[in-house]
């Protein structure tokens, strides 16, 4: 069972990996939904099989945001002041995120994932061109607007970039920048959403083994293993492709699936 999880994953990386690097989403979107249908399948219950999926997204954008962050660094592409200012804003939103995923129930996760997904979704297929229209803005501002990408994100199982492009590109940094910023933001993102998940799962006698906290080993693993290496491909492909009609494709398969989820 472990090979073939890890070989399911493996599969769903190099996807994931590559979209990463193209769209700066993290793969998270992807993610979630395919381990919210495999884990039952291996007799994990669907009460825990959702926060394992949100845990173990998060953990494998750890390596696919930075393997991604890299590539946009090498291209120019991550205004670093712009970074830096929302670190510690999206840590602490994504260690509340986790909390707050603790205390929910499987149907109101459900219907919160299945929501945003939609609401992204829609604008991603609406939007065809964002005009810069203001400066940054401030510094408490910006913190807040880190704060509520971390929790989001850390409750969708997301890097944040679906979140965090659209506010940058309105807020006047091109699209590329903004794509570099939410990418970099994503790792910190990932690495303090997977450790909130790694403490509210602590000492739970039901996960199953080879699981830390909640983070799933053999998928992670899996995932991990070719994400990475698919990132730097997308990163390139983006430089290349028409990116908003490809986002105008991928937020109608998102649709799809947080319609379908809403069955779950």
């Amino acid at each position: 069972m472990f090979i073939s999880v890890f070989f399911a994953c493996a599969i769903m990386g190099a996807i994931v990996g590559f979209f990463a690097g193209l769209l700066g989403i993290g793969g998270g979107l992807i993610i979630v939904p395919v381990l919210v249908y495999l884990l039952p399948l291996l007799g994990i219950s669907a009460e825990l099989a959702f926060p394992m999926a949100l845990a173990t997204s998060l953990a494998s954008i750890i390596f696919t945001s930075s393997s991604a962050a890299f590539a946009h660094h090498k291209n120019g592409n991550i205004p670093w002041p712009i970074a830096k200012r929302l670190a510690f804003s999206v840590a602490l939103g994504a260690m509340l995120g986790a909390v707050i995923a603790g205390l929910l129930s499987l149907k109101a996760l459900t219907i919160l994932f299945a929501s945003a997904v939609l609401i992204l979704a829609a604008y991603m297929l609406l939007s065809i061109k964002i005009e810069r229209s203001v400066a940054l803005p401030t510094n408490w501002t910006l913190q807040f607007i880190g704060i509520f990408t971390g929790v989001l994100a850390s409750l969708m199982g997301i890097a944040g970039g679906a979140i965090l492009v659209p506010i940058l590109m309105y807020c006047s940094l091109s699209m590329r920048q903004a794509i570099g910023v939410a990418t970099a933001s994503g790792i910190i993102v990932a690495l303090f959403g997977a450790l909130g998940y790694v403490i509210i799962g602590f000492g739970r006698t039901e996960l199953p083994e080879w699981s830390i906290g909640y983070i799933y080993l053999p998928a992670l693993l899996g995932i991990v293993s070719t994400s990475s290496l698919f990132a730097p491909l997308g990163v390139k492909a983006g430089a290349k492709l028409p990116l908003r009609y490809l986002k105008k494709g991928f937020a109608v398969f998102l649709m799809l699936v947080a319609i379908k989820m809403m069955c779950y």
